[in-house]
């Protein structure tokens, strides 16, 4: 069994980072999902100005972005829950950025979210909603 999601474990300043350290292991749990899955992982935490993505993956010919979002338990809502309507249009903008210095202007494109639940002694629960969302206007 994999350790705990909530495991805290040294930064680069050797400093422990609980919530870093968490989203990290929830996109690693995330990533090993989505390959179970099928996917293609393309590229991890990609970084703009604006944000970064979490994960951009391939499922067959369509370019996925995932955003994944990990919490400890149910008590402060879904993790899907967290995924505002703010959030959706950085992920959007951030996705047209990527695509640009990629130059992959003419691909299909989706935008998934990996909801990863920590359970006391259990495996987490992971959700994938594949097409979670649109961006369009």
């Amino acid at each position: 069994m994999e350790a705990p999601l909530s495991t805290a474990i040294a930064t680069r300043s050797g400093v422990p980072d609980g919530r870093g350290v968490f989203g990290r292991r929830g996109e690693d749990i995330a990533c090993a999902e989505l390959e179970r899955r099928g996917y293609i992982i393309l590229d991890r935490r990609f970084r703009t100005r604006r944000g970064e993505l979490d994960i951009i993956a391939r499922d067959g010919q369509v370019v996925v972005f995932v955003e994944v979002k990990a919490r400890a338990d149910g008590s402060f809502g879904t993790p899907l829950e967290a995924v505002s309507w703010r959030k959706r249009q950085r992920i959007g903008q951030i996705a047209a950025a990527y695509l640009l210095q990629k130059r992959l202007g003419d691909v299909s494109c989706r935008f998934d979210v990996v909801s990863i639940v920590e359970r006391s002694g259990r495996e987490p629960a992971i959700e994938i909603v594949s097409s979670a969302f649109d961006v369009g206007g």
